[in-house]
């Protein structure tokens, strides 16, 4: 495992704790240059413990808010609310990570029946192409786990417009590699990329951009699609509410199950949650119909192992790494619960294998955060960034965030 992102909470705070000080104009000026491995100190890179909420969103922005104004550090508070915004989006339209999942598959068989494809994409995911900084960011992204947004957002554009590869095999791509790998950022972010997410709009690789952000490492000219167009695809499901939450009774003879959306699980103890028993569940099986890098699973693997430890005095008996709904059923049933608590997870493997559970109930908590947060998610960012100062200044009343 690259020791870049150590999995703890501690590690967490600490990167944090460094990136503060820069949190406000040095972010600003700084943040969308990509200066490659080992030199991503102008972003915070705490997204991979974001993801897993090792550290969480009102941790983070308190911590930013607490030496700056809003005002000051207006692009990386809504960098964090973009994950917040991405989260509620699909929260209210789950069919589009279905819709997702099928075009994966529809992908796959065509790579497997396509020799010319196959060729191509595994060129693609080896960064074995003519063009430089597309196989840079591919490596790096399977070295280390890690890339610069707006490396992100080359890559899918080349992937897309220069290469001709299907998007959600780009997507997969990511999914399988990245730390901080996320159902709702990543999906919807490609999206955005092809021209689906805001649909006729799509987002171009320029040679000159890349150059520029790169500082001059890289420049593809006349390497990359010089007028992409938009892909086609169906509108828009349509919208449900946002998910509110289930109330835990902790008076009920409980189990709980800690998961790779939530590992911070204090808040649920502050609710009066005494589990009998904890299991882990391990949903790495579900993120791809390919093989996950194993760094991927290792990272999550030993974050999930810290938080339990750090909680072992309060989860009661331990079982780790149970993968189906019937290996958790037989659990919490072995245990003698009446309910099953966890906490709320977003669209995505966890909450696919949770909500296959059938014999007993599962009683998910939702954090005040997402449920203040996830309603605004109706329309584009930009509708959903004026909420920002009354998101941020509701935080402290909130009791379980």
């Amino acid at each position: 495992m690259t020791e870049l992102f150590f999995p703890s909470r501690t590690a967490a705070l600490e990167r944090l704790s460094r990136f503060v000080p820069k949190a406000a104009r040095d972010y600003a000026a700084q943040r969308n240059y990509d200066r490659g491995p080992g030199a991503h100190d102008n972003v915070s890179t705490l997204s991979p413990y974001l993801r897993h909420r090792a550290v969480t969103e009102p941790e983070v922005l308190e911590a930013v808010l607490g030496r700056y104004s809003l005002s000051s550090a207006e692009k990386f508070v809504q960098e964090v609310f973009w994950r917040t915004y991405w989260k509620g989006w699909l929260e209210m339209r789950p069919a589009v990570w279905g819709g997702y999942q099928h075009g994966l598959s529809r992908a796959w068989d065509q790579v497997q029946t396509q020799s010319g494809l196959r060729a191509d994409w595994e060129a693609a995911c080896r960064g074995e192409t003519e063009i430089d900084c597309f196989n840079h960011w591919a490596q790096e992204l399977v070295n280390t786990g890690y890339l610069h947004n707006h490396a992100r957002m080359w890559f899918a554009s080349i992937w897309i417009f220069t290469l001709r590869l299907p998007w959600e095999l780009g997507a997969d791509f990511f999914l399988r590699h990245l730390f901080d790998g996320d159902p709702a950022s990543n999906t919807l972010s490609w999206r955005w990329v092809a021209g689906l997410q805001t649909q006729g709009k799509n987002y171009a690789a320029r040679a000159s951009n890349i150059s520029k952000y790169t500082e001059g490492r890289f420049a593809p000219l006349y390497q990359l699609t010089s007028t992409p167009e938009p892909l086609d695809g169906p509108p828009h499901p349509p919208r449900m509410d946002a998910p509110l939450g289930d109330t835990l009774d902790p008076s009920k003879p409980s189990v709980l199950i800690l998961h790779e959306d939530d590992l911070s699980p204090g808040w649920l103890f502050d609710l009066g949650l005494k589990p009998l028993a904890t299991a882990t569940l391990d949903a790495t099986g579900r993120i791809s119909l390919l093989h996950v890098a194993p760094t991927v699973t290792a990272f999550k693997s030993a974050l999930i192992t810290e938080c339990t430890t750090r909680w072992a005095a309060t989860l009661g008996p331990l079982t780790l790494g149970l993968t189906t709904a019937q290996q958790l059923e037989d659990w919490a049933r072995s245990a003698g619960a009446e309910q099953i608590v966890t906490p709320y997870a977003p669209v995505g493997p966890a909450a696919t294998i949770l909500n296959d559970i059938r014999a007993l109930p599962v009683i998910r908590p939702l954090r005040a955060f997402d449920r203040h947060a996830w309603p605004h998610a109706t329309a584009g960012f930009f509708k959903f960034k004026k909420k920002i100062p009354e998101l941020v200044g509701a935080m402290k009343g909130l009791q379980a965030v």
